[in-house]
């Protein structure tokens, strides 16, 4: 007997083809700063050779599939203690400093210590505008660059998560748990910062990333989600309220002239 390892899907219909995910800045200011993200691509590599890993076809597959955000800051901070044994940050740059020392905190805090998920491992969030939605059910993974080679390796590891963006519309932000507090912590502007995973209800839909209009109908459906973190431990149990008091079409793609 012969079996078909094939999984068959209607080619027409609301859930074929192209998933459409839109992203947008929470704020205007200072968006300049902020590139949109691309599509995961190893440029100039080899593909002479038709054994080449930049021809095979699931490594093509695995980059397409994962978008980059990219660090919009120069950063150099450093971790210290003062004389009562607080935390804190030091702007390592000083005055050579790209941002100056008084607008940091306005781009990156450290948690309160109390949070931290080790004792002796702080950490530091860098606040970003970005944010994404989707009128399906797509998830989004958000996770560190493991397709980037640094030189100077970072002296801690990324964390990120997966939420529901067409039920969860927030603002990301890049969290970072600190091992080595001895090394500092040196970002730069430009370089991928994290990358974004998306999944939909069918593994093999491609992801068609579009700017998407901050509509008056997103605004508001937002504010109503907004800051629900800070007094529910458990977010994803308002997923089912939020639900509820979606409209149906959120996303709106961005047309330029």
């Amino acid at each position: 007997m012969q079996v078909n390892l094939e999984f068959e899907r209607p080619e027409e219909g609301p859930t074929s083809g192209p998933v459409t995910v839109g992203w947008f800045l929470t704020k205007d200011k200072g968006a300049i700063l902020y590139d949109p993200p691309e599509r995961l691509s190893i440029r100039q590599t080899s593909k002479t050779h038709a054994k080449s890993a930049s021809r095979c076809p699931a490594v093509i597959q695995m980059e397409s599939r994962y978008f980059v955000v990219k660090c919009p800051f120069d950063l150099h901070i450093g971790f210290g203690r003062d004389d009562k044994g607080k935390a804190h940050l030091i702007n390592r740059a000083g005055v050579a400093s790209a941002i100056r020392s008084s607008k940091i905190s306005e781009v990156m805090v450290m948690v309160n210590e109390a949070e931290w998920r080790f004792p002796d491992r702080p950490t530091i969030q860098l606040m970003l505008p970005y944010c994404f939605i989707s009128d399906e059910t797509v998830y989004l993974t958000q996770l560190g660059t493991f397709a980037h080679y640094r030189a100077d390796p970072l002296p801690g590891t990324i964390f990120g998560g997966r939420f529901p963006v067409n039920l969860w519309p927030r603002p990301l932000m890049w969290a970072f748990e600190w091992h080595d507090t001895s090394k500092d912590l040196i970002l730069r502007r430009g370089e991928p910062l994290f990358y974004c995973q998306f999944e939909a209800n069918g593994p093999d839909r491609p992801i068609q990333l579009v700017e998407a209009e901050r509509t008056e109908a997103l605004e508001t459906y937002m504010d109503k989600i907004s800051g629900a973190v800070n007094y529910v431990n458990q977010t994803f149990s308002l997923f089912k309220a939020a639900e509820s008091v979606r409209p149906a079409k959120l996303l709106t793609p961005k047309h330029r002239d």
